[in-house]
């Protein structure tokens, strides 16, 4: 990846501890290198990306890429979405989906709801990665304008 792509922080949201490790294994296997910030509940996620006062400034600026899981323990992924994408600051934020389920209405709403990529468990790893690099480039290559 190139520098501008190396900035581009990808903030995990997974609660199954073997499965976050899975991810990470694959994403450092294909080379990617950029700083992986894990979360195991969609509310500590959300702290972080909205901080403490949900106002969503906490990111203004950043280049972020996040991978959610929909079944976390404390709320639906599908929630976490919602919420980011309601939010002047992190709606531009580029989001890959990772879940079990194959529905095609869940799928649907996830894309309605702002998801870039929908990716069902168990994955195909050589495509998820692409899918990771692919939107990596594109976040560092685009001048994301900020909200006014």
């Amino acid at each position: 990846m190139s520098d501008a792509a190396a900035a581009v922080k990808i903030v995990m949201i997974e609660d199954d501890v073997g499965h976050a490790r899975l991810i990470e294994k694959n994403i450092r296997r294909a080379g990617v290198t950029n700083e992986i910030v894990p979360f195991e509940t969609g509310s500590d996620a959300l702290a972080y990306l909205l901080g403490a006062d949900g106002a969503g400034e906490a990111c203004r600026g950043q280049q972020i890429l996040v991978l959610l899981d929909l079944n976390l323990p404390d709320m639906s992924g599908l929630a976490v979405l919602e919420r980011m994408k309601a939010n002047i600051h992190t709606r531009r934020i580029m989001v890959i989906v990772l879940t079990t389920t194959d529905d095609p209405r869940e799928i649907a709403r996830c894309y309605d709801l702002g998801a870039n990529v929908y990716v069902s468990k168990p994955m195909q790893y050589d495509k998820f990665v692409q899918a990771i690099q692919q939107l990596g480039m594109f976040v560092a290559v685009m001048k994301i304008p900020e909200a006014e």
